[in-house]
């Protein structure tokens, strides 16, 4: 990262509507056509951490409470979304100052669990960071009840605050779009 990039956070409606317009068109572009209404959706309502490197974002998460079960107990959870860096600055800290920015929030948050769907490429950033891949089955609080997601199942990974049993069911919230 350079020496003329700012890391900023801000919740959502701190953010004025160009930086909305701006975050959306970084979502839209990092992950080529493929970010969704939903995903936008899943994205806004909670911390975000911005990188702005000659005053051009180039570096997006953000962070919203979601209640995830486990081991009997509801556990609020600090949920990474939207981790992305522009194309020409990748591999060059961005994301990580993104992750620093977010486990900040996380830690003085009063979260119990940090945790996140990664994508394949993003799996050495985060477990590099000290997350921890979910190992044992996921599932989802839906409309009709408990359904399994075991095609999430090795993706979701975790930054605990207290104890949790990495082997243990885990189940998300319902909302619509990708659950985890």
């Amino acid at each position: 990262m350079t020496a003329m990039a700012d890391v900023r956070t801000a919740h959502t409606s701190e953010l004025s509507p160009a930086e909305l317009v701006a975050i959306r068109s970084l979502l839209d572009d990092a992950f080529e056509g493929g970010f969704s209404d939903d995903d936008w959706d899943h994205t806004v309502g909670g911390m975000h951490a911005l990188v702005h490197e000659d005053g051009e974002l180039v570096g997006h998460g953000s962070l919203v409470q979601r209640r995830l079960l486990h081991g009997g107990r509801a556990l609020r959870a600090g949920y990474v979304e939207a981790v992305a860096v522009r194309a020409d600055r990748r591999r060059r800290g961005v994301a990580s100052a993104v992750m620093e920015a977010l486990e900040r929030v996380l830690r003085d948050g009063c979260y119990e669990l940090g945790a996140l769907g990664a994508a394949d490429e993003a799996v050495p950033l985060y477990e590099g960071r000290g997350w921890r891949q979910w190992q044992g089955p996921t599932s989802v609080l839906a409309p009709a009840g408990v359904e399994r997601t075991a095609e999430e199942d090795g993706c979701v990974y975790v930054l605990p605050h207290v104890a949790v049993d990495l082997g243990g069911e885990l189940i998300c919230d319902w909302r619509p779009g990708d659950v985890w």
